[in-house]
Formats: C-alpha cells, structure tokens, sequence
C-alpha cells in the first residue's frame, strides 16, 4: 500500500518502508507454501513474475525507482 505523502520538494506517494502488510508472518508463510514443491529455478521465476505482478499493481515509477533502490542497500 502506498503512503500519499509528499516528500520535500517532490510531488507524489512515497514508499512505505515501514511494517505495513496485516498478518506479515501469515502471507510470508503463504508464500513459502506457495514454493515448497517448487524446484528452485520454479521458485525464483515465482518471484519474478509476483516482482513485476506488484510493480505493476504500484504503478508509480518514482516508487518502484526508490524500492529499487532500498532493494540494493
């Protein structure tokens, strides 16, 4: 979910870097469920594709630049 806050001197939503999905242990746990049958390779394009499925869903490129960025620190 986005947080629709503005950063100084920059118009539009910011990326929430804080604790913001309800029940985080119950969708970590789906998603490890969702790959246990799943060879590696399978588990990493799951990853992919639900990467690229949330991006799209964020739709906001100065968001996904700045998750990109955390992503990498």
């Amino acid at each position: 979910m986005l947080d629709h806050t503005t950063r100084a001197g920059h118009g539009g939503p910011r990326l929430v870097l804080t604790p913001n999905i309800p029940d985080p242990d119950g969708f970590y746990e789906e998603l490890i469920e969702r790959q246990r049958h799943l060879t590696e390779e399978e588990a990493q394009d799951m990853n992919c594709r639900l990467i690229l499925i949330l991006a799209n869903h964020i739709g906001v490129r100065t968001v996904l630049s700045e998750a990109l960025t955390a992503a990498t620190a």
